[in-house]
């Protein structure tokens, strides 16, 4: 089941996060993030945009999001997704499931661009965001220093809803707890669907 994430959550997306940082270069953080961090890590995200679980058995076993993908006002159509899962929930289904639903919202949410930032190597996470329909774009080569070795990045995009030729401004984004109370049958569908 895919839902809305809360502040309970913190704990155990703390612990799929860990192994991330503590073994793996795809995610440049060093330190492992708290349960408090990761909490007030959802509420800032939720207060603008999708942080959404899949929970199996009342355990969460993965989470998605998406955050701004540069802070200028100008930015404000372009955002970054983020998926992460459980070892054990790898290779069945439940991150094609959540990056699904966070794509879907973001449509409804009403942005045009969503990038993958993908430290290589990492097939699955290729195939996974390639499955959806991401474009590569490029590569930033010796980006970042960790597990002793210099990193890169690959970057690739989804194009959400297109774009007018006429050069007017699109609508704003609608934030996701105004679309969340304005809409909790649509949203309903779409959890429901991924």
């Amino acid at each position: 089941m895919i839902r809305i994430a809360e502040a309970s959550d913190a704990r155990a997306i703390a612990e799929i996060y860990r192994p991330y940082v503590e073994r793996t270069a795809i995610t440049f953080e060093d330190v492992p993030p708290t349960a408090e961090e990761i909490a007030a890590k959802i509420a800032k995200v939720g207060s603008i945009f999708p942080f959404i679980v899949y929970e199996e058995e009342g355990a969460v076993i993965g989470y998605a999001y998406a955050t701004r993908y540069r802070e200028r006002a100008a930015y404000r159509w372009s955002l970054e997704d983020s998926v992460y899962l459980r070892d054990d929930a790898r290779g069945r289904g439940v991150g094609k499931a959540l990056l699904g639903t966070l794509i879907e919202l973001l449509r409804e949410l009403g942005y045009v661009k969503v990038y993958a930032v993908i430290t290589p190597p990492n097939p699955a996470s290729v195939a996974l965001h390639e499955g959806f329909g991401f474009e590569p774009l490029c590569r930033f080569t010796d980006t970042a220093f960790k597990l002793g070795a210099w990193q890169a990045i690959d970057w690739s995009e989804l194009t959400l809803r297109e774009i007018s030729e006429e050069h007017e401004e699109p609508e704003e984004p609608i934030p996701f707890p105004e679309f969340a109370r304005a809409k909790p049958g649509r949203l309903r569908e779409i959890l429901e669907t991924g």
